[in-house]
């Protein structure tokens, strides 16, 4: 870094104390965390107006905090991040120091001393430079918020500045981003009861670089959205002594789980940012035990991130996959299957939407869509997650259709994140600008590359705050079982639709022991971007 910082200091301060504040999701801590950043805000001698507001569901009581720094005029920047994180117990021996970054350098040094796997000698070699420092949750993502804290303290020296900075600190997103989803309908609320108009935000979340930073220090003008498409597969049971009479469920899963595993037709890229192929997060039989029948069925869902596609394209992506496999899958074992076996293998094997399913189900049952409703609330009550869910659903609906297998029902197995982008509106476009401006001149301050990329490559709150299209929705709701109970898509405006980039810090294995951030980027550069960008953005009124 070649030129001194006024916010290293104050940023450093804050991601310590931030960082040591227990905040694993859906734990009491979490729930506690919000009242402990709102009491370390309301301290500050910066005299920021701070209140919080409450997160539906979840086992413990959540809330966001806010906190308002007030310049001239209605013109307002979000600075936005989780204060959640994941768990700690993979720190093993090291976790009572797991939140305590300057205590858990040495130690981890020495843990490391004798490491041969590449992913150790490197955090060996980062944290060894001093370049590095460690913590659960420093960089995913507690850095990115202290960075908007020093910020804000700094701007508060200069109260006839134009604009105002508004912080939105949030719970969960480790999870489902229900703090997200709570805080985007209040935004409107928040702009109208205290007078400002929403230019925009910065989300500050981080990114992973494994080279040398310069894919790290980048500015994402959007951010992916990712689907959880879900099948399950309902085979032809039989005694295994007798298993040319059947057809076995996990050998079509099998089938279809390698054909969709990385299908370039569900993989997406824009310019430089390639997203990541699809690929099988969960797969079970539904045997509760040891017996010799084949299985019944299976179900199986896959991460899909996603650019431009939609539910309509990804489920038709998949629907076609599946009908391909499955031919060929009944043609290999056509070919094996001796002449003197007396059951007759289909000659195709149907593939339906969970809709279709349902609808079939209440034709033959009307009281159908009652009794899956009475199991979904139970099944949301109980604690299950959200695939597991919709698994058990499904197989409901199929029991209530009468139907008999070979098939296979698509659906979709959690909550949506949507792709979000800056819109052609004339914040929007400022917002672009000014991301990109503000890039080139922290980048030539510094002496360090410092570029934009189209989409934050991991799911993000983004996809809530910003500005995606809700025109998915509807096909979504329809094929995802457990919406309407567990899913609660809210009535009216779900989404935020402010113009949003992201502009946090990076670093080195996240969610794992080795987490660790580049420490100058975060507690140096990244406060310079935020100010270069609120600079820009807030110089000019919203139309």
């Amino acid at each position: 870094m070649n030129t001194p910082s006024p916010f290293a200091d104050a940023t450093r301060r804050w991601a310590l104390a931030l960082t040591a504040i227990p905040s694993v999701t859906g734990t009491a801590d979490e729930a506690a965390c919000a009242g402990r950043i709102a009491e370390l805000l309301r301290a500050s001698p910066a005299g920021f107006e701070v209140w919080t507001f409450p997160v539906p569901g979840g086992r413990f009581p959540r809330a966001c905090v806010a906190a308002l720094l007030r310049g001239t005029g209605r013109e307002t920047l979000i600075l936005t991040g989780h204060y959640d994180t994941v768990q700690t117990g993979n720190y093993g021996d090291l976790q009572p120091l797991a939140l305590d970054p300057e205590a858990l350098r040495p130690a981890l040094l020495a843990a490391l001393e004798d490491a041969e796997d590449e992913s150790g000698l490197r955090a060996r070699a980062d944290l060894a430079s001093g370049a590095f420092l460690p913590g659960r949750g420093l960089l995913d993502m507690k850095a990115g918020l202290a960075a908007a804290i020093a910020v804000m303290e700094e701007a508060a020296t200069r109260p006839a500045r134009p604009g105002n900075l508004l912080l939105l600190v949030v719970p969960d997103e480790e999870a489902n981003s229900a703090g997200a989803r709570a805080a985007a309908p209040e935004m409107a609320r928040i702009a109208a009861t205290h007078g400002l108009a929403l230019a925009g935000a910065i989300n500050l979340d981080c990114i992973c670089d494994f080279g040398d930073g310069s894919d790290g220090r980048r500015i994402a003008l959007g951010s992916v959205g990712k689907l959880l498409p879900s099948a399950l597969v309902v085979g032809r049971a039989a005694h295994a002594a007798d298993s040319y009479a059947g057809l076995g469920a996990c050998a079509l899963a099998g089938t279809l789980a390698a054909a969709v595993e990385w299908a370039p037709e569900l993989a997406e890229s824009t310019g430089a940012d390639l997203g990541p192929g699809p690929t099988l997060l969960g797969m079970r039989d539904t045997k509760t035990g040891y017996d010799v029948t084949m299985p019944a069925s299976v179900w199986m869902y896959w991460n899909v991130i996603c650019h431009r596609q939609g539910p309509e394209e990804v489920l038709g992506r998949i629907e076609t996959i599946a009908r391909t496999a499955l031919t060929g899958a009944l043609a290999t074992l056509g070919a094996r299957r001796p002449r003197s076996a007396g059951t007759s293998l289909p000659t195709e094997i149907p593939v339906l939407r969970y809709n279709a399913l349902l609808a079939g189900a209440t034709a033959r049952h009307p009281e159908a869509r009652a009794r899956i409703a009475a199991r979904a609330g139970e099944l949301a009550a109980s604690g299950a997650d959200l695939p597991e869910q919709c698994r058990q659903l499904t197989e409901l609906a199929w029991a209530l259709s009468g139907r008999s297998g070979p098939a296979v029902v698509l659906g979709f197995a959690s909550l949506p994140y949507l792709a979000c982008a800056l819109g052609p509106d004339p914040a929007a476009r400022r917002l672009d600008t000014a991301a990109r401006e503000a890039a080139a001149e922290v980048s030539k301050r510094h002496g360090v590359t410092i570029g934009t990329r189209a989409f934050f490559p991991g799911i993000s709150d983004m996809s809530y705050l910003g500005q995606a299209s809700e025109s998915a929705v509807p096909e979504i709701a329809r094929n995802t079982p457990c919406w309407g109970h567990a899913i609660r898509w809210p009535e009216g405006p779900a989404l935020g639709q402010v113009p949003i980039v992201n502009a946090g810090p990076w670093g080195r294995d996240f969610h794992t022991r080795l987490e660790r951030v580049d420490a100058d980027y975060a507690f140096a550069i990244v406060p310079e971007l935020i100010v270069a960008i609120a600079r820009r953005v807030l110089a000019a009124p919203t139309a």
